[in-house]
């Protein structure tokens, strides 16, 4: 079992910079993507920036220049730097990795953490 906790929420105002970070725990897995998703009330969970085991990472066209995705293999976390906030950044972001556990692939959610972009 992996655990993923997330952590730097909270309130901004539009224009302002916050950054999250998730920690994966457990024991004898290997993390190959981790991803940042978000989920505004009533709307769908949508894909915000993905980073593979490589460093090769991918964002959504609305965060483009704004996020920056980044991850510390050794320490097992990924951050989210979110500058240049909008209101419509406002949404539940969770944490999302593709872990490998003696040879089995497994996909893991965090509870998330809660972003709120005053405008």
């Amino acid at each position: 079992q992996v655990q993923l906790v997330e952590s730097g929420g909270g309130l901004m105002q539009a224009g302002g910079s916050l950054r999250l970070s998730c920690v994966a725990s457990g024991s004898a897995f290997s993390i190959n993507v981790m991803r940042w998703y978000r989920q505004a009330p009533g709307k769908q969970r949508d894909l915000v920036a993905e980073i593979t085991s490589g460093g090769n990472t991918n964002y959504a066209d609305s965060v483009k220049g704004r996020f920056t995705i980044s991850r510390d293999s050794a320490k097992n976390t990924v951050n989210l730097q979110m500058n240049s906030l909008k209101p419509e950044d406002t949404a539940v972001y969770l944490c999302n990795a593709d872990v490998s556990i003696k040879g089995y692939s497994y996909r893991y959610w965090g509870q998330g953490t809660q972003v709120t972009v005053s405008s």
